[in-house]
């Protein structure tokens, strides 16, 4: 072998090791990358460990979409027809009116010597997920008005025929009065809700990408 392929070869050599240093340090950046990137925002990948084995998020998901998966698709199409109708109707809800909602609930939970962030706390619930759930039910409340509005008559009749005795403070009868109100206007909610829901799915062109 002549010297020039010695010289030649010897270079490839080098060239080749370079590479291969190159290749390594390259790959060792990018493991340690990765390896910060679950150390740091381990919160986004990972639920939660067992003796060094990881559980990640993703199997909580899929889990928990074998448990409740359909009725939590059935859950958002309902809000999503919601939000359509009441776009359609230019019906809206204020911030204003939620905030008087959430301050009426708080009043109640402490009336009966709680809170309300301990109340949500019990039901696994944020306000976000209250004001969320409060600006639903305003809305369909208003589609519904005059089908859910309960008269004066009715809350005599249901006093009359139920024996039910009157209170002698006017106070405590108007109390009365408005409780019966709102035991029959949750009533009529439900049972309208339903049967509004039932007419909008069955306009409404909707379709279904996973099965559970």
């Amino acid at each position: 072998m002549d010297s020039g392929s010695v010289e030649n070869n010897g270079l490839f050599k080098k060239v080749l090791n370079r590479v291969r240093t190159r290749k390594f340090l390259i790959t060792a950046i990018v493991i340690a990358a990765v390896a910060a990137a679950l150390f740091f925002f381990k919160g986004i990948f990972i639920a939660a460990s067992v003796d060094g084995s990881f559980i990640s998020r993703l199997s909580i998901i899929k889990e928990l979409e074998k448990q409740s998966g359909q009725r939590a698709v059935d859950s958002l199409i309902t809000n999503k027809l919601i939000e359509h109708e009441v776009e359609a109707q230019g019906i809206s809800v204020s911030e204003d009116e939620i905030d008087q909602e959430i301050q009426r609930i708080s009043a109640q939970v402490t009336s009966q010597g709680g809170t309300l962030a301990d109340a949500l706390a019990g039901q696994g619930m944020t306000e976000e997920m209250l004001r969320k759930q409060i600006l639903i039910r305003k809305q369909v409340e208003k589609l519904l008005a005059d089908k859910i509005a309960v008269t004066d008559e009715e809350v005599a009749a249901y006093i009359k025929d139920n024996k039910v005795p009157l209170p002698k403070l006017k106070d405590e009868r108007t109390a009365l009065n408005d409780q019966i109100k709102n035991q029959f206007k949750n009533e009529k909610l439900n049972q309208e809700a339903n049967l509004l829901i039932t007419a909008l799915k069955s306009k409404a062109n909707i379709k279904y990408y996973v099965e559970y």
